[in-house]
């Protein structure tokens, strides 16, 4: 029979809290009416031979609050970064300007902006659920040290107690990350 662990709920807690950083990962790479060098992430340009990350590729900057500058390391690659932004599905059309390339963010409307509220809400369930998941993983752990009597039950349920702080606590700042960012997307 193989012996359990006493549970350590710091492992948990580390792991909610990547689930709120990812969040945040996600909502930058989301467009608002500001400009944002995240914006251009997710962003992948065929670059010799292979597909690299625009960052890999170029610098991005954000020298106005409406527009991001690229520029490109390589003189040849102006086309296919050129290429790549326009393919996305962000809606930027570059301007070429030497190995520069200038994207001006045009304002939102009002339809896009609620779509993109939506997205964000369905990212921060995708963590809420993520966060859940955690937790159960949490007490199955600790209701298997307590079958295997590593625990006492008294240690279970306190532990059990203190997962779910941790739980409500990583929710809570998944919804005000979310509340945040719905006013970012939502302002005009």
């Amino acid at each position: 029979m193989a012996t359990t662990e006493k549970p350590v709920l710091s492992k948990y807690r580390d792991r909610m809290d990547k689930a709120v950083a990812a969040l945040k990962e996600e909502f930058g790479s989301l467009r608002t009416g500001r400009a944002s060098a995240s914006l251009l992430d997710q962003i992948h340009v065929d670059a010799y031979g292979s597909s690299m990350p625009l960052t890999q590729v170029a610098a991005v900057s954000v020298p106005e609050p409406r527009m991001i500058t690229v520029n490109v390391w390589d003189r040849g690659m102006v086309v296919s970064v050129e290429k790549a932004i326009r393919q996305s599905d962000l809606g930027l059309n570059p301007v070429v300007d030497g190995q520069t390339l200038r994207i001006p963010i045009p304002p939102l409307t009002e339809e896009r902006r609620k779509d993109l509220a939506k997205i964000a809400g369905r990212y921060a369930e995708q963590q809420r659920v993520a966060v859940r998941n955690i937790r159960r993983d949490a007490n199955e752990d600790l209701r298997k040290a307590q079958k295997d009597n590593v625990i006492s039950q008294d240690e279970e349920k306190r532990m059990e107690t203190e997962v779910q702080k941790m739980t409500d606590e990583a929710i809570k700042r998944i919804d005000e990350a979310l509340k945040t960012k719905e006013q970012e997307i939502m302002q005009v």
